[in-house]
């Protein structure tokens, strides 16, 4: 069976179910191949059931906390089975959710293995995607315009594959049946210290080695140090500057043994479990990409500044390209590439303006340059900084740890980054993406009148502590 539509989505996750709706929005003919579930890695493995594991853990830590807020609460106990339950009811909603989405807006779902096909008789200018469904039968899609967006999978060691039993990938995790009494984390990134946090609260024994010199290496250093000393100060061992040796990893009954190396020296390490946080590749592979002209780099589809690849009629969107992996950046990416592709003049990907957030104990939040890349990049700056325990809100949570900092421009007072580590942070990173968005100075979000209490005054105090002016510190 052939058909034909305007746009054709290749991957039904964030990214490509949002691309389909644009696409329907506009009044194109759109379908979506998904060979799994629509939803994608965000919700079935990622974003959605670890938030809901990491709620539940944050909800049993403060239980245990409870005499802080004069509640004596006896018996508390943890019962992971419904931990779990509730992990996956949440995401079957959410399913339901996305699927009542497709037919709202008239997207045909076709399920099954899809494939690039070369220019036919059928398709002489842009190629078809063929098919393979569960039976067996082959259905072939002839689009004006494709979309990539089969997002990622976890990365592996090399020589060190994960087995879903002894050594797991954040996939594997999030499938336990029961909590293990200890665990080796090895990467200290966006995942590895989630899971950290997380199974901490849980009460497992975690050690997290990171190979570079501080969690999060990718942040502000300031929010990498602060992190790792309240992770160490919930218990959680932290080891920066090493590195797994994979040759020396055994798995034996009920355990997992490996070495690390760290300035020269050996240690050992043993554990119930071993988990591998170390980054994500594109799924690119069996998709027909060698039928086109689509080049790949590093593993990642190549695109233009509108997600545009080598073929003017193909786009790749979200994990596949090598972008920012992160659910909100796929789904910008996929408006973009849809009105592009209908001939509109969307603006160029603004990576700049791209929040990133970290949901651990306390969370972290942060948008634009570090201090370090600012001064990398010749800017002479100027920074504000207030911590949370000067906010009312913050210390009636009983949660102050941690601080917002401002990094501003001192020629043109432009914001360069904003960066939080405290309760709720990734709630209110969003005022300063819209700073960004308005081009708006440090002075004048400071002057936006933030409500008391709430946790977002320590935003607008950092803002005014820019300049010296805050009323907090």
């Amino acid at each position: 069976m052939t058909q034909a539509f305007d746009i054709v989505v290749l991957g039904g996750g964030t990214g490509g179910y949002i691309a389909a709706i644009r696409a329907a929005q506009l009044g194109k003919s759109v379908a979506i191949v998904e060979r799994d579930k629509l939803g994608g890695t965000c919700l079935h493995r990622g974003c959605i059931p670890s938030k809901a594991l990491l709620r539940s853990a944050e909800v049993y830590a403060t239980m245990l906390e409870s005499e802080r807020y004069g509640i004596q609460a006896e018996s508390v106990r943890l019962h992971f089975p419904g931990v779990q339950a509730r992990k996956q009811g949440i995401v079957e909603q959410m399913h339901k959710g996305i699927q009542f989405l497709m037919k709202k807006h008239n997207i045909q779902v076709v399920y099954g293995n899809g494939r690039l096909l070369s220019p036919s008789i059928f398709s002489p200018r842009t190629g078809s995607v063929s098919v393979e469904q569960e039976d067996g039968e082959i259905i072939t899609l002839v689009p004006e315009k494709l979309i990539i967006a089969t997002g990622s999978r976890p990365k592996s060691l090399p020589g060190l594959e994960t087995d879903g039993h002894t050594i797991w990938n954040s996939d594997d995790a999030l499938g336990m049946e029961e909590l293990p009494q200890s665990i080796v984390i090895v990467g200290g990134g966006v995942i590895g210290v989630e899971w950290a946090s997380m199974l901490n609260d849980f009460g497992v024994q975690v050690t997290v080695v990171e190979y570079s010199d501080r969690l999060l290496p990718a942040e502000d250093s300031d929010i990498s140090r602060e992190l790792e000393r309240l992770l160490r100060k919930r218990g959680v061992q932290v080891i920066t500057d090493a590195r797994l040796l994979t040759e020396t990893v055994q798995k034996e009954e009920g355990a997992v043994k490996l070495q690390i190396e760290r300035k020269g020296e050996l240690q050992q390490l043993q554990a119930d479990k071993m988990m591998v946080c170390v980054g994500r590749e594109a799924n690119v592979e069996d998709i027909g990409l060698h039928n086109t002209d689509v080049k790949i780099t590093n593993g990642f589809i190549q695109v233009n500044e509108f997600m545009q690849t080598a073929e003017s009629h193909i786009y790749a969107i979200g994990d596949v390209n090598g972008g920012l992996q992160l659910a909100h950046v796929a789904g910008h990416e996929g408006i973009m590439a849809v009105e592009h592709s209908a001939g509109q003049t969307p603006r160029p990907f603004p990576h700049h303006e791209v929040p990133r957030c970290v949901y651990t104990r306390p969370e972290v939040a942060s948008i634009g340059w570090t201090e370090r890349q600012a001064v990398d990049r010749g800017y002479e700056v100027k920074i504000g900084r207030v911590p949370f325990a000067a906010v009312g809100k913050a210390v009636v949570y009983g949660e102050s740890d941690g601080f917002v900092k401002v990094i501003a421009d001192k020629k043109t007072n432009d914001i360069l980054g904003v960066h939080m580590i405290g309760p709720h942070a990734t709630d209110f990173i969003s005022e300063a993406a819209l700073a960004q968005v308005l081009d708006a100075t440090p002075w004048e979000v400071g002057q936006t009148i933030h409500p008391h209490p709430t946790l977002s005054e320590a935003l607008g105090e950092a803002m005014l502590a820019v300049d010296g002016g805050s009323f907090a510190i």
